[in-house]
């Protein structure tokens, strides 16, 4: 059983972080593309922000709702889905976005690539039967 407060401590350490250094952190994180997400509860109405790596497109960033690998999607990709306008922190630049799940040859093209230059999104894969949901998110 995950212990979700303890996830959301470190969420919040790596948050704060990231603000304190330009959108730059340390650790297993270090030299990676990391956002900020901000999203709305899809039944709370509650304010949250997830740091979520990321992939650069031509007009806007992919996310990926891999949560590790578990048999279930994050609670963050089910607020987009209900809340899909939103903000994200890229740097130190809060960028107003529309998310939405990309499909077929699109989601497979950015998926395969994110597999290829991160290839622990290919172990998350592995741990699941469900399609990990590559969420695109378009400048508003």
């Amino acid at each position: 059983m995950t212990d979700w407060k303890n996830v959301n401590d470190w969420n919040a350490t790596i948050i704060e972080e990231f603000r304190a250094n330009d959108g730059q952190v340390g650790g297993m994180f270090e030299g990676r593309t990391l956002l900020l997400l901000h999203h709305t509860g899809a039944r709370t109405g509650i304010r949250r922000v997830t740091p979520l790596a990321y992939q650069n497109l031509a007009d806007g960033y992919a996310v990926f709702a891999s949560k590790a690998g578990a048999d279930t999607n994050p609670d963050w990709y089910h607020n987009v889905v209900a809340n899909p306008r939103t903000e994200v922190e890229v740097g130190t630049r809060t960028i107003q976005v529309r998310a939405r799940v990309a499909t077929g040859e699109e989601r497979d093209q950015i998926w395969s690539r994110q597999k290829q230059d991160y290839p622990q999104f290919a172990e998350y894969e592995s741990k699941t039967s469900r399609v990990i949901p590559v969420i695109v998110l378009e400048r508003a």
